[in-house]
């Protein structure tokens, strides 16, 4: 899809939370990939963290990174295949206001090209939460690549057309 070199780019305040209940910062491949790609792409990163497969503990950081000032967007890596202990989607539903159900799908279909049949175990989503953008990806940095260079970029970039998610953002908050 075309960028439209003629509208300025503006920088989004992204926070990375990895969910994960075996990797530390200095095994957080994923996280590392994904800060490289947001960072390269001009966004910010506006906070960093880890923490384990625990829902309330993702809620109550969700929660808190939603209600920041400083952050716009929050993306999560890690906790959403179908194992007992893989509870991100669980989290994001609790706070969203609204499912972003084409996100999801449209993952699967990218990550389908790389992993064939294996993606019908993520369960990747997205919503908006009070004004907030939270996208979950699943944990390897395979499916960080898939959705930052096939949809986020894009979608985090105000230049992209024909719409793009950065230019709703004004508008997350209507009634």
């Amino acid at each position: 899809m075309p960028i439209d070199e003629t509208r300025p780019f503006l920088s989004v305040r992204i926070a990375v939370l990895t969910v994960s209940d075996t990797r530390g910062l200095a095994e957080d491949r994923s996280g590392d990939t994904l800060v490289a790609r947001l960072t390269e792409a001009g966004h910010v990163l506006a906070e960093r963290t880890i923490l384990r497969d625990d829902a309330d503990a993702i809620v109550a950081l969700l929660h808190r990174w939603i209600d920041d000032p400083q952050v716009d967007c929050i993306i999560t890596t890690g906790g959403t295949g179908v194992t007992g202990r893989d509870v991100t989607p669980e989290a994001v539903e609790r706070v969203a206001d609204k499912m972003i159900p084409g996100f999801g799908e449209l993952f699967r279909w990218l990550s389908y090209q790389t992993i064939g049949t294996s993606t019908v175990q993520s369960r990747a989503c997205a919503c908006v939460a009070r004004g907030t953008y939270v996208f979950a990806l699943p944990g390897s940095t395979g499916a960080v690549k898939d959705a930052w260079d096939g949809i986020l970029k894009d979608q985090l970039d105000s230049r992209h057309r024909p719409c793009n998610f950065v230019e709703l953002m004004p508008r997350l908050l209507e009634r």
